[in-house]
C-alpha cells in the first residue's frame, strides 16, 4: 500500500477502476500463486465481495487492500488462519455508516461468565472514530466496557487488534496524517489492560513453580501484546513479573534465577529481535539444590519466532492459545 492507491484497481489496457482486477494480475501485483489465491478463498472466504456470471472474477480495490493486508501479516509470521480473521472485513472501520457490509471473523469463544461480543465490527468502527476525533475519554469508556464486559481475550482479538491494523492501514495510506491516532489507540490500550491487570490474589501454581516470568528479548520495545497476556493471565488468577520492553540478558537470567519460574515467555515482534540463543539459554538455567533442581518452560511469544522451531519450546499463535499452555503449566 503507498501513494498510488488510484490506481489500484485498474490493469494495463482495461478501463475504469470499477473493472476490477483479475486474479491472474492480482496474483502478480502480490507475489503469490492464482492457486494460492483460490486456496484462501476457499479456506478462509478471502475471495472477492462480488462475483459476475461468468468465469473470470474481478477483484475491486477493497478486495485489493484486503489481500494486501493477508499478505502483510503472513509475511511477518503471522499463521494464515489469524491472518485471514484480522484481514477480511476489517479493510476500513472508519468507513461511514452504511458502508461495507462484509461479515467479520467468526467470534471467539469467550472467557467464562463474560457477555456474548454481539457484532465485534460495529464495536470497532465506534472504537476507531472515537480515536480519529482524538477523543481519548470516549476511547478509554468504550475499551473499559470492552474489557469489563467481555473479558481480556476477547477483547484484545475481536476489537483491540482488528481497530490497530486498521487504523495503522488507514495511516499507511493516507501518509502520516494517523500516526497519532495510532499513538493514542495503543497508549489508552495499555492503559485499560493495566487496570485489567490487578490488583489480584493470586494463587499458587499447582506444580509449585514460582510466578510466570514475561519478558521482551534485547531490542525488542513493542509490548502491547505482551501487555495484554499478562492481563490474561491475571483474569486467570496466575501469578506474573512482568519486565517489559528490552530485557538485557544478565538481568534476564539473573531472575529466572531468583525466581524459579514455572515458564518464560520470551516476545519477539520482528526477526531482527528473536535471539534464539538467548531462548535457548533461559531453557537451560536452573535453579535450587543440588539434586533437586528445576527449570523453566520456555514460550516463544511473536512473529520474530517465526521459521524452524527450537526444540522443547512451544510457540503458541496467539493469545487464547498461550493462556491455555501457561494455565497448563501452571496446573501441572
Amino acid at each position: 500500500m503507498g501513494d498510488g492507491r488510484s490506481d489500484q484497481g485498474r490493469e494495463p489496457g482495461t478501463g475504469s477502476v470499477e473493472a476490477g482486477v483479475t486474479t491472474g494480475a492480482l496474483a502478480r501485483r502480490l507475489g503469490v500463486s492464482p492457486t494460492t489465491l483460490r486456496s484462501w478463498d476457499r479456506r478462509y472466504g478471502m475471495g472477492p465481495a462480488v462475483r459476475s456470471g461468468g468465469r473470470h472474477r474481478r477483484w475491486t480495490p477493497q478486495d485489493v487492500a484486503m489481500l494486501e493486508e493477508m499478505c502483510r501479516l503472513t509475511s511477518v509470521g503471522v499463521p494464515p488462519a489469524e491472518a485471514a480473521r484480522a484481514a477480511k472485513g476489517w479493510s476500513d472501520p472508519l468507513e461511514p455508516e452504511g458502508g461495507s457490509t462484509a461479515d467479520g471473523p467468526e467470534p471467539a469463544a469467550r472467557a467464562a461468565g463474560a457477555e456474548p461480543l454481539g457484532d465485534p465490527r460495529q464495536e470497532c468502527k465506534g472504537l476507531a472514530r472515537a480515536a480519529v476525533r482524538l477523543d481519548a475519554p470516549s476511547v478509554d469508556d468504550q475499551l473499559t466496557a470492552l474489557v469489563e464486559r467481555h473479558g481480556v481475550v476477547v477483547g484484545w482479538e475481536e476489537v483491540m487488534v482488528p481497530t490497530l491494523h486498521a487504523v495503522g492501514r488507514k495511516w499507511e495510506s493516507a501518509g502520516d496524517r494517523y500516526v497519532e491516532v495510532e499513538h493514542l489507540l495503543s497508549w489508552h490500550i495499555s492503559r485499560v489492560l493495566h487496570r485489567a491487570s490487578g490488583p489480584v490474589e493470586p494463587k499458587t501454581p499447582a506444580t509449585g513453580g514460582g510466578p510466570i516470568v514475561l519478558a521482551c528479548v534485547p531490542g525488542e520495545q513493542h509490548c502491547l501484546p505482551l501487555e495484554a497476556l499478562h492481563a490474561g493471565l491475571a483474569e486467570q488468577g496466575l501469578p506474573t513479573r512482568m519486565f517489559g520492553p528490552a530485557v538485557p540478558p544478565e538481568a534476564l537470567t539473573a531472575a529466572v534465577r531468583r525466581l524459579g519460574p514455572v515458564a518464560v515467555v520470551l516476545w519477539s515482534q520482528t526477526r531482527s529481535t528473536a535471539d534464539r540463543p538467548l531462548a535457548r539459554h533461559i531453557a537451560a538455567t536452573t535453579w535450587g539444590v543440588k539434586g533437586a533442581r528445576g527449570r523453566p518452560a520456555v514460550l516463544l511469544g511473536g512473529p520474530g519466532w517465526a521459521g524452524r522451531p527450537e526444540q522443547g519450546m512451544l510457540r503458541p499463535p496467539g493469545l487464547r492459545e498461550a493462556l491455555t499452555s501457561l494455565v497448563s503449566l501452571a496446573e501441572g
